[in-house]
């Protein structure tokens, strides 16, 4: 909207600016307001947020109806993001360590050192214990469930379940069509940004399973499916050199990989929610 552009511009000539200063302020406020639309995450909103819309349409009526009214009809999409959003406070500071699992090259998670900090798996099992529990109130279980529907979404962006000595990718310097970033943001947020969809619009686009589908993707346990993850980690991180450039083709060879982890997400958290509250 460029309506306060004009009236500030006016502004200006009538307080005698000279033209080279009123050229310059005009620019930067185009520069500003650019970096305000164009500057956002999106593993971190749009991922999780198609996480959360496919899911909700593939819970049982009962596990739908029982989510709705714990959420005072809040969507899945909506809280998906909540875990993130709660980083900014120091109180919260203790689950940080519940948004990845990080473990040797060649190691299961059954065999591998924990985190005495907790991590993604841990994370994961709290919140379906605190959700069951009877002296649990409403407050609680709402907390939990937020922090659920946003762990099942990471753990399917694979360098969630990355190496420890590279932090999932993210000390792993490469560009974006030129710009500096680092692997784990590739993953993240590069890829969805690229392909320019909203989450609404990607949700509806990936939301096609037969039965036979639906079914395999949802075989398993969580430690199965923290294992193909950490499969798939490991070739993401043969996928790119540090401070290689990436851009076309890398999105034409990976990006449907994304699509099919944000698939996977979705129905996988239906089948947890629907074991919840179905």
């Amino acid at each position: 909207n460029f309506t306060p552009t004009i009236f500030y511009l006016s502004y200006l000539i009538k307080q005698n600016i000279m033209l080279r200063d009123k050229i310059l302020i005009f620019f930067l406020f185009l520069g500003i307001a650019s970096l305000a639309t164009n500057n956002r995450p999106f593993w971190g909103q749009t991922g999780h947020r198609v996480v959360g819309e496919i899911a909700y349409n593939h819970l049982t009526k009962k596990a739908k109806r029982n989510i709705e009214k714990l959420l005072k009809g809040e969507g899945l999409a909506t809280i998906s993001t909540f875990a993130d959003e709660i980083k900014s406070d120091n109180s919260f500071r203790k689950y940080s360590s519940w948004h990845y699992v990080n473990f040797k090259v060649g190691e299961t998670y059954e065999i591998s050192e924990k985190n005495p900090k907790g991590d993604l798996v841990q994370g994961i099992k709290i919140c379906q214990q605190i959700i069951l529990d009877p002296n649990a109130n409403d407050e609680e279980k709402i907390f939990h469930l937020k922090l659920l529907v946003h762990l099942l979404g990471d753990l399917h962006q694979p360098l969630h379940t990355g190496r420890a000595e590279d932090r999932g990718g993210n000390t792993i310097k490469v560009k974006w069509f030129r710009g500096k970033t680092n692997l784990h943001s590739v993953w993240d947020t590069k890829m969805i940004e690229s392909y320019n969809m909203t989450y609404t619009e990607l949700s509806d686009n990936l939301d096609y399973f037969s039965k036979n589908q639906k079914e395999a993707i949802q075989k398993g346990t969580l430690i199965d499916w923290v294992n193909e993850s950490r499969e798939l980690a490991m070739k993401v991180y043969d996928s790119a050199k540090t401070d290689q450039n990436l851009s076309y083709r890398y999105m034409y060879d990976h990006f449907s990989t994304v699509k099919t982890q944000l698939k996977k997400g979705g129905l996988r958290l239906a089948k947890v929610l629907n074991e919840l509250f179905g």
